[in-house]
């Protein structure tokens, strides 16, 4: 009984995300978006609680910022965000995207995953387009903890140059990452490049453009936590 009340919850709540919070040019449908906003994004949350951090000279790292931080940006010289989720129209994007537009700060996406391996191909945009960003700039995903974390990882040891140890620290519990749940396939990803280099070295980038397998990521992964659940 208990389990289909919670399935019923559970239905209802996905329902209601998906019927909402698609359009914010309407007074009735903005103020709906907002709540969708809030509750089913947990923007309330991300008021006190910011992740924000310093990655190199001139770019930062966060959670989803709101409207309001938007504007602190601005006031702190941010020129450009680069948004990890990716632009799928719903109210995040969508209060973030008018933000954006009214302050004269570039938004730009690079759609990457917190539980699951990016493809080749959405790794090297996210590279190129971290080299193409005005600086100072803030990336971004939800949460600010997993895609984030790897955006910020990648471009401390391939844009940067730091040393990998270095760079992945911004992998870490302090910005609420954890390794042993799912989204332990970012760091999956990375110990993948460091075992391939110390069979014979190359430089991660070339790996990347190269080599990479979402696929292989998956499946590894997989094995991996599979191994960890037997123990």
């Amino acid at each position: 009984m208990f389990k289909r009340i919670e399935t019923w919850f559970a239905n209802l709540e996905r329902r209601l995300r998906k019927s909402i919070g698609h359009d914010i040019t309407i007074p009735e449908k903005r103020r709906l978006a907002w709540w969708h906003f809030q509750l089913f994004d947990h923007a309330f949350l991300r008021v006190p609680w910011t992740n924000f951090d310093k990655v190199a000279e001139g770019v930062y790292r966060s959670n989803q910022p709101g409207p309001a931080r938007v504007l602190k940006y601005k006031e702190m010289g941010i020129r450009s965000i680069l948004n990890l989720r990716g632009e799928d129209g719903r109210s995040p994007w969508l209060f973030e995207k008018e933000a954006c537009d009214e302050l004269g700060i570039e938004l730009r996406t690079a759609k990457i995953y917190a539980r699951k391996p990016a493809k080749r191909k959405e790794i090297v945009h996210l590279i190129d387009t971290m080299r193409e960003m005005e600086k100072p700039f803030v990336m971004h995903c939800k949460s600010g903890a997993d895609r984030a974390g790897l955006a910020a990882v990648l471009y401390k040891a391939i844009i940067e140059g730091a040393p990998l140890d270095e760079a992945r620290k911004h992998l870490s519990l302090k910005y609420v990452h954890t390794d042993w749940t799912e989204t332990g396939i970012v760091d999956h990803i990375i110990d993948m490049y460091e075992e391939r280099n110390a069979q014979d070295p190359i430089d991660m980038e070339t790996w990347f453009r190269t080599e990479y397998d979402h696929k292989e990521a998956a499946a590894s992964f997989a094995d991996k936590r599979a191994g960890r659940r037997k123990r």
